[in-house]
């Protein structure tokens, strides 16, 4: 069942939802990596053979894609320095 291109469309449908409902951009980088292994093994070849006969592989690259797309969205449309706004003193100290 994990080697189906389906399964983890359907995954990456449901987390890019969740992402719309809960906006962290955590889910979206999950989606995205559901959506890439989705990918692979739709169109096929040599690595979607290799990966449909090993689940830690698949979860493995799974792992790999998803880190490294929540890292682009963090650059991308992460807080940057100086968007924050901090305090140094509280209003209510005399």
């Amino acid at each position: 069942m994990w080697a189906e291109w389906w399964v983890w469309g359907a995954a990456a449908v449901l987390l890019a939802v969740g992402e719309v409902l809960l906006p962290s951009f955590v889910l979206l980088g999950f989606a995205i990596g559901a959506g890439a292994v989705a990918l692979i093994l739709l169109v096929g070849g040599p690595l979607a053979v290799w990966l449909a006969g090993s689940l830690p592989a698949l979860l493995l690259i799974f792992a790999v894609i998803s880190l490294l797309a929540w890292l682009g969205l963090r650059r991308w449309v992460g807080v940057y320095r100086g968007q924050v706004k901090t305090f140094d003193h509280d209003i209510n100290d005399n």
